[in-house]
């Protein structure tokens, strides 16, 4: 690739990042420091002596902390065994676990609320097998409503690990093991020794994603109607932006405190030779597993699937019942609430406002991403591995920190209100957020297809006197085409299902995508819940279609999450 094109394409790709990602964060701060009399910590300080404000912290500290543990504690063995041992239904299995990716944590948080909750179906489990008195149920949710948030986001998120610890494991060079096992070193203290210290920059790499998805989660807390997180304080305060300066400094902390993690991750694994060590030229057999040991790993894998499909069971029953009150599965099912979804005002037009948004964002995403992958790997500019970087900085940004910043840039008289279309609709502002947030995915999968493809191809073609734009349309495409649909696959499918900037940037209904009808249908009176559980299935549905057709398609699947 010639240097002028390379040099305007990341020019442009920084341009846009500086105006509609780092800008907005950047605001964000900005405000959270800026008083009547400039620079200030008085919002800082009125955040902590707050007790509320730290209670709202430190509870998403504990979060944070605890769900990236139990996601570790899932993730871990499961890639360990995946990775050493090949069992009875290993190839169905491993795509089983990734089950609690194809629903949205706050959809399945519906589902859990209906199980846990005091008529829920765990209790009448529980008086059925007389472990519990049924005139004196335990309510769960009152008692342990924080340990039900970590549990389901634990649950969502270990995918993400998952994919990353399987992902490092398999380019460890199985000579270094073999070695060790010929000197004599047994299992446990090769796992500490070599195995591990490898695998770290895999788990890193996962876990600040995780944290940083779980420290500012604000679906789960708010169906859990659970409002001691700092995420939900944020939203409670963006009624009064214009006149209170709390969220501002709330919404600074997190972004801080994401940007700190995620610095500490690229640090460690940086210093660390483990990270950048090439390529193994062989790769480690599986070995073979017959009998009880073999159906103890898929028993292993099978139970976590159960384990994590819970909340999807929750939410298909509730979209199905007729009557669930008191009993562990509902007395009568129906499928009147697909119909009467269906009918519902608020239902098909979000339906329509989330495809317009999603799609738009994947083509904004695809014509950027497509444009860093090819400086990256066809350039020999030397800024081309910052540009890689810093396109991958929206896994490590939280949404709520950018839903935040656009939403106060787009007020009355702010730079971004000429975003707001006529009767106030987000359209641009939603375009601009989902694209941003979901690059990563087409640069990953781009970056994988050319590093894959011959660039001998192109070079001919552009012997034979082919413009750039036709090289690029002939060759190019054609080779990567299925990476690039991997990639606009899950951004648009996860764009569709986007929280924060959903809840936050669309304020009328008219305007309203899916996730944020599911949410308000969550308050409506009379059906409103089964009718949110039925439009969570058709998410539910719609997202594993997605994820299953991205997976056929090709990409690493844990390169989509690397940071």
């Amino acid at each position: 690739m010639k240097r002028g094109p390379a040099i305007l394409i990341t020019i442009l790709v920084c341009a846009f990042f500086a105006v509609f990602f780092v800008y907005p964060a950047g605001m964000v701060v900005k405000q959270a420091f800026e008083g009547p009399d400039g620079f200030t910590l008085e919002f800082f300080r009125a955040v902590f002596e707050n007790p509320i404000y730290r209670e709202g912290i430190a509870n998403s500290f504990l979060l944070g902390i605890s769900a990236t543990l139990l996601a570790t504690c899932i993730a871990f063995p499961l890639a360990l065994i995946g990775h050493r041992y090949d069992f009875p239904g290993k190839p169905a299995l491993g795509v089983m676990v990734l089950a609690p990716m194809i629903l949205p944590p706050f959809v399945g948080a519906v589902g859990v609320k209906q199980i846990l909750g005091v008529n829920g179906a765990l209790n009448a489990a529980l008086a059925k097998l007389g472990m519990m008195d049924a005139a004196h149920p335990f309510d769960w949710l009152a008692e342990g409503r924080m340990a039900g948030i970590v549990l389901m986001i634990g649950l969502n998120l270990y995918p993400i690990l998952y994919m990353n610890i399987a992902a490092a494991l398999s380019n460890l060079d199985p000579a270094m093991e073999q070695a060790a096992e010929n000197l004599g070193c047994p299992p446990w203290k090769r796992f500490f020794r070599i195995t591990l210290p490898l695998a770290m920059p895999g788990v890193f790499a996962g876990a600040s994603i995780v944290f940083i998805w779980a420290f500012t989660e604000l679906g789960v807390p708010l169906v859990f109607d659970f409002s001691r997180t700092a995420s939900v304080q944020i939203f409670d305060g963006l009624k009064g932006l214009d006149k209170n300066p709390i969220p501002y400094a709330l919404t600074a902390i997190l972004l801080i405190v994401a940007a700190t993690v995620f610095s500490l991750s690229k640090f460690v694994i940086g210093r660390s030779p483990l990270g950048t060590a090439p390529r193994p030229k062989g790769r480690a057999n599986a070995k073979r597993l017959r009998g009880m040991k073999g159906l103890l790993c898929s028993f292993a894998f099978l139970g976590v699937f159960l384990l994590a499909s819970i909340p999807h069971v929750g939410v298909l029953f509730l979209s199905t019942a007729e009557r669930w009150y008191g009993t562990v599965v509902p007395d009568e099912f129906t499928m009147r609430h697909y119909t009467e979804a269906l009918g519902n005002g608020l239902v098909v037009p979000s339906i329509q406002n989330s495809l317009m948004y999603a799609g738009c964002a994947t083509l904004l995403a695809l014509l950027v991403g497509l444009g860093v992958a090819w400086v990256v790997v066809r350039s020999d500019l030397k800024v081309r591995g910052i540009l890689d970087a810093v396109v991958m900085l929206p896994l490590a940004v939280p949404g709520l920190v950018m839903a935040f910043g656009y939403l106060a840039l787009s007020q009355e008289g702010k730079p971004f209100h000429f975003l707001v279309g006529a009767g106030g609709s987000p359209f641009l502002l939603l375009v601009l957020a989902y694209g941003t947030r979901r690059l990563p995915y087409i640069v990953r999968s781009a970056v994988a297809g050319l590093q894959q493809s011959n660039p001998a191809l192109e070079e001919a073609a552009r012997s034979l006197g082919a413009t750039p734009v036709r090289t690029l349309r002939r060759v190019a495409l054609p080779l990567i085409g299925a990476n690039l649909a991997a990639g606009s696959i899950l951004a648009f499918a996860f764009a569709m299902l986007e929280v924060s900037d959903s809840l936050i940037l669309a304020q009328q209904e008219q305007h309203y995508p899916i996730t944020k009808a599911i949410y308000t249908l969550l308050s409506t009176l009379g059906n409103g819940t089964e009718l949110a559980a039925a439009l969570g299935v058709w998410s539910m549905v719609f997202l594993s279609t997605a994820i299953m057709g991205a997976a056929i398609l090709g990409g690493k699947r844990g390169g989509l999450f690397k940071v």
